[in-house]
């Protein structure tokens, strides 16, 4: 094989992050369907049938059995996030939080079902099934880690521009454990940072110097971190490397694919305009669809309520007396205001003065009854009411006090976008991030607001709802 050969080639393996994504999503299933066969195979062992025959898969396998492999993928969700799945300790978390939770639901139902019900929840097919995906899958994981994460297997990348928007993408880069990709160093016609280092990085050569930079270091995508108006030569050195096979993006573009959020510290004056007005805006059967959702969760969410509501109603008044409830005036869509229903967790005189604070983790304000129903989201369980009269929905950015929005958007760029949508129980940067304690945290958290109002789509709804049961049971309330 000659040399543009071989480059070709591995370029094929130097994934992106939407390609290791389904990648892994492939490699799950499979490990998956091969568990299958093993419990089937298992199974049918210990059973006078003497191995699964046709009689015993006929007899004995209820169909729902044939689903565990989907089943899987669903508990296995929180580690399609690329970044925790270049983490093999975390890697070793998730598979083991996706068993036992697995199991735990499986026991639920074997012991709440009485006989013959019962007898189609077979315990030697599950149990086997659970190991055997729990092993296979932390194989192929390790696999996929020692593989991906090698430095050959990465793309391999260079970065236009040093300027501030370069160096933002930079810092967040370093954040990360494991890195999305080889960068190989920094272009920028500054003749004064030629051979300096910007966070770590080197700055290599100038735009003139593409070209040749591109083909000695077998560069597979540029990132273009330049704000404001592109040189003329500059524009043509890129479009040259396009035409040569190389992948061209955007920081903007980069930063969201790699953190899943939207870069606001860089954004132009009129990006809300250009983004919201002709790409977020949302079609008349997405809409739909979601509030035939939020009707349906608000039902569910309730009925959940009305079961809870009297064990939580006697906690609370052993705990810190009267009342039950907590009110509160929030922004909802477009700025209007709604009363928010919560059940109290906190002291009654926590704000006497008035003044708005944030929910820091272990809150002295809160009661010890308080502290369990945060930490849960119990104490959001009342919230179904705003979404069955559509002031919420189960998903969106999370609800803000009037006085708060007018503060954060005097101090953080953006900041009223969030207001286009309605707010939510669950959302974007609620499953990837949590609380924020501080406007740094609140601008971050900003971040992943943006991003979903951007990127909205029955999917997102889909993965977001898939993903907030790991923020319930990992107790990442405050």
């Amino acid at each position: 094989m000659n040399k543009s050969g071989r480059k070709y080639s591995m370029r094929l393996w130097q994934l992106r992050l939407g390609e290791r994504r389904s990648l892994l999503i492939i490699g799950d299933f499979l490990m998956a369907v091969a568990s299958l066969g093993l419990s089937l195979y298992y199974w049918g062992s210990t059973e006078r049938f003497l191995g699964p025959t046709l009689e015993f898969l006929q007899r004995r396998v209820p169909v729902w059995f044939y689903f565990l492999p989907l089943i899987w993928l669903l508990l296995m969700v929180e580690l399609y996030d690329v970044h925790r799945a270049n983490d093999w300790r975390r890697t070793i978390q998730g598979v083991a939080v996706a068993a036992a939770v697995g199991l735990t639901l499986y026991l639920l139902l074997y012991f709440y079902y009485a006989d013959p019900p019962r007898s189609s929840l077979p315990r030697r097919g599950v149990a086997s099934f659970v190991v055997a995906a729990a092993v296979l899958t932390l194989a192929w994981r390790w696999l996929y880690i020692q593989i991906f994460t090698a430095r050959q297997f990465m793309r391999r990348v260079l970065l236009i521009g040093g300027g501030i928007t370069g160096s933002l993408l930079l810092k967040k880069i370093n954040t990360l454990k494991v890195k999305p990709f080889d960068l190989i160093g920094i272009i920028d016609d500054d003749h004064r940072k030629l051979g300096t280092n910007i966070d770590g990085y080197q700055v290599i050569g100038t735009s003139d110097q593409i070209h040749k930079i591109v083909q000695a270091n077998e560069v597979s995508e540029v990132i273009v971190a330049i704000m404001g108006e592109m040189e003329g030569c500059l524009f043509q050195s890129l479009l040259d490397a396009q035409e040569s096979g190389i992948q061209i993006t955007r920081m903007e573009t980069a930063y969201e694919e790699i953190l899943g959020r939207v870069p606001i510290q860089s954004l132009e004056a009129d990006w809300i305009l250009r983004t919201f007005s002709d790409q977020a805006r949302a079609s008349v059967f997405f809409e739909l669809t979601k509030r035939l959702i939020d009707i349906f969760g608000a039902l569910i969410g309730l009925t959940i309520f009305l079961l809870l509501l009297p064990i939580i109603s006697i906690l609370i008044l052993i705990d810190d007396g009267w009342p039950i409830f907590y009110t509160q005036t929030r922004s909802g869509k477009g700025g209007i205001t709604y009363t928010i229903l919560k059940f109290r967790t906190m002291h009654q005189d926590a704000e006497a003065d008035g003044v708005p604070r944030w929910a820091n983790k272990d809150d002295a304000r809160a009661t010890r009854v308080g502290r369990l129903l945060r930490k849960t989201h119990i104490d959001e369980l009342p919230q179904f009411f705003n979404v069955l009269r559509g002031e919420m929905s189960l998903i969106g950015p999370r609800a803000e006090r009037p006085e708060l929005v007018l503060m954060y958007q005097q101090q953080i760029p953006f900041y009223r976008a969030r207001l286009l949508v309605r707010p939510g129980i669950t959302g974007w940067a609620q499953v990837n991030f949590g609380y924020a304690s501080s406007v740094d945290e609140t601008m971050m958290k900003l971040e992943y607001d943006l991003y979903y109002i951007k990127h909205r789509t029955l999917s997102m709804e889909l993965l977001i709802l898939l993903r907030t049961p790991a923020t319930i049971f990992g107790f990442r309330g405050r």
